[in-house]
């Protein structure tokens, strides 16, 4: 099959990771006998530096022209630092949000058996934790009407949200607990908003479409402390986009490092594909930014496009490399391996993986992994 693919590394750390998911879907795309044409373009402070804005209509018509877009990581020490600007890298991202329509933010969260030790929350409440989390990503508080006084003493940020916007992140969110046990959880505040009782009239109403799914409620703050209590407890998780921000970010503690979080942002044309964490500018060409999130969101790409084996594939590759604690340093701090290393790992996997086992004594080598 042939698709184009728009890659959008953006900064910080986004163009390292970004480079081994296209690693990996060159070697699916090998494998397979697919055809994939990656088309690169910037966007962010990188795009700043030299369009003067962070999404150049160059970029937003590549994005437009493609089957689906791959991005890697947004934001600059020198706009987060300076209070006064005007334009900063981050509103490049939430424009190409609203440009492509990607009302719907789809965020995996898993707790990995061979990991569990790495988060700082205990083992017993966090094994066996598998969730997704729906955000609503175009409407609320991020895109709602902004305003300062004019002597610069008070400013607001107006959150709108309508039936339209709730219903159709609901439905999305709905269909994917009918494929996963039958449960979803709505997260407001509506005890006190009236966008939050909006949510929880209209999925209330539309929850007798879907009779076999039980639909549940906590408030945020209740929901952020059960995260952490009991994560256990949550399949579907429907918020809307300031506390589906917030939420996914904190449950990144449950897989142990943020860096294996994936995400997809889909609209009813469009779709892209990104890992959760951010630019990471201190790790910028270190070498020891975590590739797994960007290689995952890349198989949820893949099963976009219906690749379901395919995406698999990578999963299990992915499954492996932390079974054999071929990781990062976010993971693995006594005997880690760089960016690219894990890149080239997953590769040689994904290209040989009949040929297992893996061949230990060459793992720790740093040389073929593949026998």
């Amino acid at each position: 099959m042939k698709f184009t693919i728009a890659v959008l590394p953006g900064d910080g750390i986004g163009p390292e990771i970004t480079q081994q998911s296209v690693k990996v879907l060159k070697a699916i795309a090998e494998r397979f006998e697919h055809e994939f044409k990656f088309e690169e373009a910037l966007v962010g402070a990188a795009a700043m530096d030299l369009f003067e804005t962070p999404l150049p209509d160059s970029t937003l018509k590549i994005c437009k022209n493609s089957d689906a877009v791959l991005f890697g990581a947004i934001g600059d020490p020198k706009y987060d630092n300076d209070p006064s600007a005007k334009v900063r890298p981050e509103q490049g991202l939430l424009k190409l949000r609203k440009e492509l329509g990607l009302f719907a933010n789809i965020r995996p969260v898993k707790a990995y058996d061979k990991l569990i030790n790495k988060s700082p929350l205990k083992a017993e409440n966090i094994q066996g934790a598998n969730m997704v989390i729906f955000r609503e990503l175009t409407g609320g508080i991020y895109f709602g009407e902004k305003s300062t006084s004019e002597d610069g003493k008070s400013a607001s940020d107006l959150c709108t949200y309508s039936v339209e916007e709730i219903e159709r992140i609901a439905h999305l969110a709905f269909q994917a607990a009918q494929k996963r046990s039958k449960k979803l959880t709505l997260v407001d505040k509506a005890n006190v908003l009236e966008t939050s009782r909006l949510w929880r009239k209209t999925v209330t109403s539309l929850a007798k479409k879907y009779e076999d799914v039980t639909l549940d409620f906590l408030f945020i703050d209740n929901a952020a402390m059960q995260m952490i209590l009991n994560p256990k407890q949550f399949d579907v998780i429907l918020t809307e986009n300031m506390f589906g921000d917030i939420l996914s970010d904190e449950a990144s503690v449950i897989g142990g490092s943020i860096g294996l979080l994936e995400s997809a942002s889909i609209g009813n044309k469009y779709s892209m594909f990104e890992p959760i964490h951010g630019s990471y500018p201190q790790a910028k060409g270190k070498g020891i930014a975590n590739p797994v999130a960007s290689i995952l969101s890349a198989a949820m790409m893949l099963d976009h496009f219906g690749l379901t084996e395919e995406a698999k594939l990578v999963r299990n590759a992915v499954e492996i490399s932390i079974q054999l604690n071929v990781c990062t340093k976010d993971i693995n701090n006594d005997n880690h391996y760089s960016t690219e290393k894990v890149g080239d790992f997953l590769e040689s996997v994904i290209s040989d993986i009949d040929d297992l086992p893996i061949n230990d004594e060459n793992l720790n080598l740093g040389q073929m992994t593949i026998i």
